[in-house]
Order: structure tokens, then sequence, then C-alpha cells
């Protein structure tokens, strides 16, 4: 079962009323990144590649078609016996855009990240709404306890 948006919000930091929606809230832009270097992933351990920050020209970032790495501007809490999950907003992929991250476990706090798919020229402007955070309760083992644990 999902959470109401409003059990959500609890769970984020800052959090404004109009992010708030039925079934989630709003995750807005904080910043962008373009991978400048390899990554490495293997059995024994992972290294995230070397990244640039993307700086927005007159308020906006202008964004050409590529993969981008999104920074959310909230700070997330996943409370034990519950998994997060981010979907795109749909004035997104209105705009060839997809953002897509991966599961959100119980016990994982941070401002965490997206990977941000252009298909064709946008403009976000810093702390538009792209993204919708939802809650659903879950049976679990465990707690986060990860690399990622209070990123950002």
């Amino acid at each position: 079962m999902f959470e109401s948006g409003a059990t959500v919000a609890e769970y984020l930091d800052p959090v404004e009323d109009d992010q708030v929606q039925p079934n989630g809230v709003d995750l807005t832009v904080e910043s962008l990144y373009e991978q400048t270097a390899p990554g490495r992933i293997t059995r024994d351990g992972k290294r995230v590649g070397e990244r640039a920050e993307v700086d927005p020209e007159d308020g906006l970032y202008r964004l050409d078609p590529g993969a981008y790495v999104l920074t959310y501007g909230e700070r997330i809490r996943v409370p034990d016996e519950h998994v997060g999950f981010v979907y795109p907003r749909s004035t997104l992929l209105r705009n060839s855009c997809m953002l897509n991250t991966a599961v959100w476990d119980a016990g994982y706090e941070g401002r965490g990240e997206g990977f941000l798919q252009v298909g064709h020229r946008i403009e976000l402007e810093p702390g538009a709404r792209v993204a919708q955070f939802v809650l659903a309760a879950a049976d679990h083992v465990g707690r986060y306890d990860g690399t990622y644990h209070g990123e950002g």
C-alpha cells in the first residue's frame, strides 16, 4: 500500500505545501552535473566517476540532449517498514526527458540523485518540480547502511 502525500511529506525537508500531492511529494532540482570521467563497478567495490557541475545561465539550466545527474533539493528519510520510489513528473516526460532512480531502502537518509536523460533541448529552473517521491509499505530485514547513507 502506498502512503498519502501528507504522510510522505513528514519524511522530507524542506517541503512546501504545493509540493504535496495526493500520493506523494514533488522533488525539485537542486543541482545538475555531467559525468566527466569513467566510474567503476566491480564485484568488490565501486567508484563514481568525476563530475562537473552545470551552471545555470540567466537563472535557467539550458540542457542539450544527453545524460545528467540531478541532485534533489529535499533531504529524504525512508522510514522503517517502507520502501521509496521516485517517478518523473509527466511534464518532464512530455518534454522528451526521463528521470531514472534506484529503489530507496528503509533507513536511507540523504539528498539523493537521479539520472536525467534529455532527449530534446530543455530549460529547467533551479527549484523546479521534476519528480515525485512515494512511499510504500514493505516487509524487510535490516536497514540501509550503504555508501550513500547521509549523502548531500
